[in-house]
This record gives C-alpha cells, sequence and structure tokens, in this order.
C-alpha cells in the first residue's frame, strides 16, 4: 500500500491531533491526564496519508535553542511503517531552522529502542508518569 504522507504544522491544538492522542494514550494506554497546558504553546504537528490523519505530536522552545517534542502518536494501522521516524525528522528539520540546537523527549520506557534508533540518548533517571515508567532522552542537533 503506497502512502502519500503529508505534514502539517497547527498553532493551536487541531481537532485530528485530539482524536489520534485519545485514541493512542487514552483508550489504548490507558492515560487519564493526556491534555494540559503545554498543548496552548505548543505547535502541533499532524501526518496526512491522503485525508486521514496518521500521526501527531507537539514542540514547545524550552530554554532559548533547546526543544522539547512530546506527545508522539501513530495511529495502531500505520506503526512499523516509519511514520513515527519521518515525523521526528520533520520536527528536527524545523526546530534546525529555527536555530535550535537540541531536542529532548520524555519518552515512554517500552519505546526507548525505537527513538535510541533514531540518535536520541537517554539521560536522568526513569520516573513514572501516570504508573507507567519514563526516561527523558535528547539529540544534539548542533549549531
Amino acid at each position: 500500500m503506497t502512502m502519500k504522507l503529508d505534514t502539517k504544522i497547527y498553532n493551536v491544538l487541531p481537532p485530528e491531533a485530539m482524536e489520534i492522542r485519545t485514541a493512542v494514550f487514552v483508550e489504548e494506554q490507558g492515560f487519564a491526564k493526556e491534555f494540559d497546558e503545554v498543548d496552548d504553546i505548543a505547535q502541533h504537528f499532524v501526518v496526512f496519508d491522503d485525508k486521514t490523519a496518521v500521526a501527531t505530536c507537539r514542540l514547545f522552545e524550552g530554554e532559548p535553542h533547546s526543544y522539547t517534542v512530546g506527545r508522539i502518536a501513530v495511529i495502531q494501522s500505520y506503526r512499523g511503517r516509519q511514520v513515527g521516524a519521518d515525523l521526528l525528522r520533520t520536527v528536527e528539520r524545523i526546530v534546525r531552522r529555527n536555530k535550535g540546537r537540541s531536542l529532548a523527549l520524555h519518552a515512554q520506557v517500552a519505546a526507548q529502542g525505537f527513538y535510541e534508533k533514531q540518535g536520541y540518548a537517554p539521560y536522568g533517571k526513569a520516573d513514572y508518569e501516570e504508573n507507567c515508567p519514563h526516561i527523558w532522552m535528547r539529540k544534539e542537533l548542533g549549531p
């Protein structure tokens, strides 16, 4: 099956991102606190296959030149097809364009291997978000 993927960026949380995050994090994984104040300050990326929204994430700048990507979610039928990796590469391009030097994320420990394959390295100690172990990871993007 051929995919024609297109990523759109929004300054407010679009309904497509809400639907994907609800399906993945609330319905599949059981998180209760999916939406928070960060959604109000973040840019939201949504990947479409034709007109179907298939993946999403949010991005915000913490300290100058240091960004955080989060709430990375791919709908179940699109997992294992490089959609998440492609989305991360798109985010990294945008961060570099904005003069960002590093990109951090708070990964579920179960997904740590995926992020390591994308060049992210863990730092700090694992912690828990709603009883799910997470680890902070970072990728240096250069000047």
